[in-house]
């Protein structure tokens, strides 16, 4: 899934390119012949756009990220230049070789200054919003581009809120840094499978990570249960690489929940989608209850009836429970990776996970 929206981007991107240098013929070169401003646009376009991905020289490209603005800056002018320059003279070399142009090789493959100047405008233009769609998030991103939520909207949402524990005690023992270093490349981990199961992660809260899917696109083949184990399962199996570099394997509570919401685009000089409700407190009220009954993964009775369980997870109905802001009870439901030898679940509770897989109910 990844890989394909990927490659659905850079066709996309290639695209706008290819038709960003169409323009340029049209406004100041041969409007009869505007694939060629199509051509030089690519091999001029997409290797500034490659290595602002890190997609080939990534250690300069990290490098260079880490100088003062100043120098930031003009080592990248000079980068750019030169790989719009290899691009412009590959593009001329490849038209004159095919008999398409017809000037010397000289007016051919030398770069002008005012195609470096246009050239430049239109990666940038790409590069920024490519950046801002990372920053606020695919779906936010499309949702703030339409206005969809400009007028409040009630729809049902699931949210998932991942949380690490021992945080608080790294920090006191590595260092703030240190802990910035060990949460972003938790967030990291947590990025692919949020995307491979199609969600979105809403925002980041200290140490947690909040996640959110439309009601209908969460629930369906238990992808947001799937989201959870995913990670779990990635922790564990990198549990090398987690030692190695930090010193501990991360331990994460989880907790899922979901319901009607309210969805809105706040602000004046920063604009956000947010979310209002009951639904969002309680999730996040669920997962503080996972430390107190020592469950890594709680899910609320009400979101467990209305999906299908993975075949491979099982699931501990906890009864009801308190939640702090909230006027009744909430049923609990704890959820952990079927064991491949024998069941944690007595007798009863089995009989009752197969009722649940049957009718999709756990109360």
């Amino acid at each position: 899934m990844r890989n394909l929206s990927s490659a659905l981007n850079w066709i996309f991107i290639a695209i706008f390119v290819a038709a960003s240098g169409m323009l340029y013929n049209l406004l100041f070169g041969e409007p009869g012949r505007l694939y060629i401003g199509a051509i030089f646009a690519l091999f001029c376009g997409i290797p500034i756009l490659a290595f602002e991905r890190g997609m080939f020289f990534p250690s300069l490209f990290h490098r260079i990220h880490r100088l003062p603005t100043p120098i930031f800056i003009a080592s990248a002018l000079v980068i750019d230049f030169g790989l719009i320059s290899i691009g412009f003279a590959a593009a001329g070399s490849l038209l004159k070789s095919l008999g398409v142009l017809t000037g010397t090789w000289a007016q051919v493959t030398i770069l002008p200054m005012d195609v470096f100047l246009y050239a430049l405008a239109m990666s940038a233009v790409v590069v920024f919003v490519v950046r801002v769609r990372e920053l606020l998030g695919r779906d936010v991103f499309f949702s703030l581009l339409t206005s969809r939520y400009r007028n409040p909207v009630p729809e049902e949402r699931v949210f998932l809120f991942i949380d690490l524990v021992g945080s608080t005690a790294f920090a006191e023992k590595y260092g703030d840094l240190r802990a910035q270093q060990y949460l972003g490349s938790l967030f990291g981990a947590y990025a692919e499978h949020v995307w491979q199961h199609r969600g979105a992660i809403d925002d980041y809260i200290g140490d947690a990570a909040i996640i959110t899917w439309p009601l209908e696109r969460g629930i369906k083949n238990g992808r947001c249960i799937r989201c959870v184990f995913d990670i779990l399962a990635d922790i564990e199996k990198n549990s090398e690489f987690w030692l190695q570099t930090y010193g501990q394997v991360p331990r994460v509570r989880a907790a899922l929940h979901g319901g009607f919401i309210i969805t809105a685009e706040i602000g004046v000089d920063h604009h956000k989608i947010t979310y209002f409700g009951d639904t969002v407190n309680t999730t996040a009220r669920l997962e503080t209850l996972c430390k107190t009954l020592e469950r890594p993964v709680l899910i609320s009775a009400d979101l467990a009836n209305r999906l299908m369980l993975p075949d491979d997870i099982v699931a501990e109905d906890l009864g009801e429970h308190a939640v702090r802001g909230r006027g009744q009870a909430l049923g609990v439901v704890a959820l952990a990776r079927a064991e491949p030898k024998a069941s944690r679940l007595s007798e009863s509770n089995l009989r009752r996970l197969d009722a649940g897989h049957r009718h999709g109910s756990f109360t």
